[in-house]
């Protein structure tokens, strides 16, 4: 499967938290003006809810991400 390349480097949102190596949960991604929803992988579980940064696609609707902490506070669209 194509790696989708516009969405690394995105920030996300959980909308479903994720399991680590158990199971993905689901991401909420602002990318080609508008908002997509991708399955998201990650190593450690996470929340709901945590913000997330995508560092690597896994194809088609599928991501992996960290935690990111937005120290800045610029993460558009995130916090509305």
């Amino acid at each position: 499967m194509a790696k989708d390349e516009a969405s690394i480097g995105c920030v996300g949102v959980l909308t479903v938290a994720t399991r680590g190596g158990n199971g993905p949960g689901e991401v909420r991604v602002k990318v080609r003006g508008g908002s997509e929803t991708f399955l998201a992988w990650s190593e450690v579980p996470l929340p709901r809810g945590a913000t997330v940064l995508v560092v690597e696609s896994r194809g088609t609707r599928a991501v992996d991400v960290i935690e990111w902490d937005d120290v800045l506070g610029d993460s558009p669209g995130l916090h509305k």
